[in-house]
């Protein structure tokens, strides 16, 4: 994770300037400056414009009773792509175009939404196998014999039970 965000606020900006000096050496600062400038407003305005329609969008999906999963996905994007529009560089210029394009957004969007799929199942089996390992639960502990979790074959048997402090049963 260290090393990740090290990449992020490092190297990244790093290459974007360096980018930023090589293309102004190729041409002037003043065109430079200015493609960063136009950029940043052109991004701006396209992720408001997508935003915007993205927001009709999920609207009417609440409104008809359906889940906006995959258009929720979508604003997230634009959102993103917003936030690297207006920020100075090339690279950061091209993902951002790049999730203003909606078949590009599809594909994200498919990725996306298997790799949630996967860390909700994780997250699911981690919770089940907590339950199931000999873990305490309000103050009662399981027997020491290996844990395992139930098979699909196996009953499940649900109990109910009351405590009763020893001055009941006398």
């Amino acid at each position: 994770m260290l090393l990740r965000l090290f990449l992020l606020f490092t190297i990244i900006p790093l290459a974007e300037l360096w980018l930023l000096l090589w293309l102004s050496s190729l041409s002037s600062p003043v065109v430079t400056f200015g493609l960063v400038v136009v950029t940043g407003i052109l991004g701006a305005w396209l992720a408001r414009k997508q935003g915007s329609q993205a927001w009709r969008k999920i609207q009417q999906h609440m409104v008809q009773g359906q889940p906006p999963t995959g258009v929720l996905l979508d604003g997230l994007m634009i959102l993103i792509a917003g936030a690297f529009l207006i920020t100075p560089g090339i690279m950061t210029d091209m993902v951002g175009f790049a999730l203003l394009i909606p078949p590009i957004r599809e594909i994200l969007k498919a990725r996306v939404g298997e790799w949630l799929k996967q860390r909700a199942l994780l997250q699911v089996r981690s919770q089940n196998t907590f339950y199931t390992s000999g873990a305490h639960f309000q103050g009662f502990q399981q027997s020491s014999e290996p844990s395992h979790t139930p098979t699909e074959e196996e009953d499940i048997i649900d109990v109910e039970f009351t405590r009763k402090d020893s001055s009941e049963t006398e």
